[in-house]
Parts: C-alpha cells; sequence; structure tokens
C-alpha cells in the first residue's frame, strides 16, 4: 500500500503542472467569462447582475442571426478550399518528380511569413488604384476600370475567403502530406502488383488511410477559422457595412468598441458553445472510426 500511495503521488505531482496551467490559464477565465455574461458590466466601476438579458439582446437583435450565418457560411468555404487545395497539394508533393524538395520548400512561405505582414500584402494587392490584381485585369481587359474589391460586400467577402485560405493552405498541406508518407509502401506495391491504376490506388488505399488525418485537421481547422480575427480585422475591420462581420469580430465590436463588457462576454460564451459542439461532433466521429477499425 505503501508503494501504491508513493506511485499516486508521484503521479498528481507530474500532473500538478498541467492542472495548475488548466485552472489558472483555462479554467478560470473561462469561468470569470461566463459569470460576466450574466452583468452588465462596462466602463463603469460597478455593476450589476442582470441574468439572461444579455443573452435574450443577443438572439432578439436582428443582425445577430445574420452574423451567425455568414460566420458558418464563411467558415464552410474556406475549410472547404483548405482541405481540397492541400489535399492536391500533398498528392503532388508526394509524387515523384523532379524538384520535389524546391517545391515542398516553396510552399511554406505563406505559412512563414508573419500573419500580419502577409495579410497587409493582400490588402494592398487588393487595393483598386494600386493593387495588382486590379492592374492585371485591367491590362487583359477584363475590367474596363480599377475594382476596390474591399469596398464592395461581396466581392469583400470572398477576398478574405481567399486570404484565410492563403494562409492555411501551407500547414494543411504538409499535415497532410506527412500522413501519406505514413502509409505503407506494401499496401501500394501489392495493389500495383494486382493491376491497380493509380487513381484506383488513391481512391482504395490513399484516402480511406487518411481519414483520421483529414478528421483532425478538419476540426483544427474549423476551430482556427471559426476563431479567425486578424485577416478579416486588418481587412476590412467587419465592412463594408458589415458584410465581413463574423461572431468573433462582432464579439470585439461589442467589448472592445462599445465598451459593453458583459454583452461581449455573453457573446464569447457563444461562440465557445458552438466550438465545444464542433468538438464534440469530432470527438464521436473519431469514436466511431476506432470502433469501426476494431471490427
Amino acid at each position: 500500500m505503501t508503494s501504491n500511495r508513493s506511485a499516486v503521488l508521484f503521479a498528481l505531482a507530474l500532473l500538478a503542472p498541467a492542472l495548475v496551467y488548466i485552472l489558472v490559464i483555462v479554467a478560470y477565465p473561462l469561468f470569470d467569462t461566463i459569470v460576466l455574461s450574466f452583468t452588465n458590466a462596462a466602463l463603469k466601476p460597478t455593476y450589476d447582475w442582470v441574468g439572461w438579458a444579455n443573452y435574450q439582446r443577443i438572439f432578439t437583435a436582428g443582425n445577430f442571426t445574420e452574423v451567425i450565418l455568414r460566420t458558418f457560411v464563411w467558415t464552410f468555404f474556406s475549410v472547404s478550399f483548405k482541405m481540397v487545395i492541400g489535399m492536391a497539394g500533398a498528392v503532388m508533393l508526394n509524387a515523384a518528380i523532379p524538384g520535389q524538395t524546391v517545391f515542398r520548400i516553396l510552399t511554406m512561405p505563406p505559412w512563414i511569413v508573419p500573419m500580419a505582414i502577409g495579410i497587409f500584402m493582400w490588402g494592398w494587392m487588393y487595393n483598386g488604384q494600386f493593387g495588382m490584381i486590379s492592374g492585371l485585369l485591367q491590362n487583359f481587359g477584363i475590367t474596363n476600370g480599377p475594382v476596390a474589391w474591399l469596398a464592395y460586400g461581396d466581392t469583400a467577402f470572398w477576398a478574405t475567403i481567399i486570404t484565410d485560405v492563403w494562409i492555411g493552405v501551407p500547414m494543411v498541406t504538409i499535415y497532410f502530406l506527412a500522413a501519406m508518407q505514413s502509409i505503407p509502401k506494401d499496401l501500394y506495391e501489392a495493389a500495383w502488383t494486382d493491376g491497380a491504376g493509380r487513381f484506383y490506388r488513391w481512391r482504395r488505399i490513399t484516402l480511406p488511410m487518411m481519414v483520421p488525418a483529414i478528421i483532425t485537421m478538419s476540426l483544427l481547422s474549423l476551430i482556427a477559422t471559426f476563431n479567425s480575427f486578424d485577416i478579416i480585422w486588418i481587412l476590412t475591420q467587419g465592412g463594408p457595412s458589415g458584410s465581413t462581420t463574423t461572431m468573433i469580430i462582432d464579439t470585439f465590436k461589442t467589448a472592445i468598441g462599445s465598451r459593453k463588457y458583459g454583452e461581449g462576454a455573453a457573446r464569447a460564451v457563444v461562440i465557445c458553445i458552438f466550438v465545444s459542439i464542433f468538438c464534440i461532433v469530432y470527438f464521436r466521429a473519431v469514436r466511431k472510426l476506432s470502433q469501426g477499425e476494431a471490427k
């Protein structure tokens, strides 16, 4: 019993730093945000308990439903493009082609370059008067004049998606490439011996073996994109006319811009609920996948 007690105490000692980190950095701020969401906290030094008033105000406001829908649409297209382009890039980088190392190195700059600098670069490219994109379209005769991509709701919305995809694709590509290279080569050799074509091998071997990696990367990319702030804020600050305002931008504007800390905290809690739902769906999918492989 003394030996078992020592083992337990030793295990708790090893877990103590992680436990302290979770309590101080994660649990306490989350608990404080939840408590704050039930108050009318603002710039004034004192605040009162208002119950569910902040949440009622959020969901009775006409624009918040639009913000939620816009966030899901923005996240869906951005994550979808990242997955498709990342998979295509991983397939090409995994192929035995000359200069393979060079292509792998060229994949990294969007991920290596500091995010703010990359976003500012895209902002200049979207500029109607001086931007490269507008200039090329005019030179090729596609447009009759300059196009200010960030000045109109539809074009600004897709411009932020393109920028987010540019930043996120390298990580997806490298992750998928690592997953492909971990697949046993014997499977491909056996399929090739049986006369299976390249597309058949990819569909029957590569894709099924990469399902866990695809699910994991989809969740990580979904959470990062859902909470993406820098890209939209630097390019449009949620404009024009709120056409690129997502939930995280709306939360920032409410809590920091309007100094409504209680209502902003309520919006943050709603975001946390959505992200938690994503995680629950992910863990259930992984569990079903593991059970299927065990059978």
